[in-house]
């Protein structure tokens, strides 16, 4: 095979479509256009949740990373979820110290992204099948059991209910969903008095809380 056939089988095998708000991925690698969106929109107040991919663009290491890729002017803050103290930590990249809480990325991690102006981000990269992520009960690394996850983009799991199940029901308090237009959080629990109320659709680029009753080792199901 020459070089010119070459060159045409890897852009055939790294082809994606990509329309608003879809994801349409090859088995090598994704593209996503995601809407991050501004305060009195979409987003009540501009908080949008982020889950980047396992494999992210070369580059795209920390938070500061993160918002000069979105666009550093469109982006107030980005939040990273601390576990052991149920709380977020933001970096602003500004004065009087735009080095402060300049956090790594971690594969796995959602983050919330706080925006001034709404921006389609299009993010790119893969999954990595055999990386398993550790989600806490109460206690110990996490306060509440609360582990802020980001969906793998082909992963099996389509729904709350489905996500619970992939990771081990009993385990599993409930996965949260964050409504923009609310600034509040949507919980699937699966259980009585109606085991079907609340089971949301997964939708990629976006991140979920989920609340643990006893620590899990995760490996996402993948396609």
């Amino acid at each position: 095979m020459n070089r010119k056939m070459v060159v045409g089988a890897v852009l055939v095998a790294l082809a994606v479509v990509m329309t608003a708000g879809t994801l349409v991925a090859s088995n090598m690698g994704f593209k996503l256009n995601y809407s991050l969106d501004q305060p009195g929109g979409i987003a009540k107040t501009g908080n949008n949740t982020l889950a980047l991919p396992d494999n992210r663009q070369t580059g795209l290491n920390t938070a500061k990373n993160l918002m000069d890729d979105i666009g550093f002017a469109s982006v107030t803050n980005v939040q990273r979820f601390l576990a052991a103290s149920d709380t977020y930590l933001a970096y602003t990249g500004r004065a009087p110290n735009p080095s402060a809480n300049n956090f790594s990325l971690t594969a796995g991690e959602a983050y919330v992204v706080k925006m001034k102006t709404s921006v389609n981000y299009i993010v790119v990269g893969s999954d990595d099948p055999a990386l398993s992520y550790t989600f806490s009960q109460p206690g110990g690394v996490s306060k509440t059991g609360n582990n802020f996850y980001a969906f793998n983009y082909h992963q099996t799991a389509a729904t709350a209910k489905q996500l619970m199940d992939d990771i081990g029901f009993a385990s599993v308090t409930n996965v949260q969903r964050f409504l923009r237009a609310s600034d509040t959080y949507l919980a699937y629990t699966g259980r009585a008095p109606n085991p079907s109320a609340n089971n949301f659709t997964l939708t990629p680029g976006e991140g979920y809380v989920i609340k643990m009753k006893t620590t899990a080792v995760y490996t996402p199901s993948h396609y």
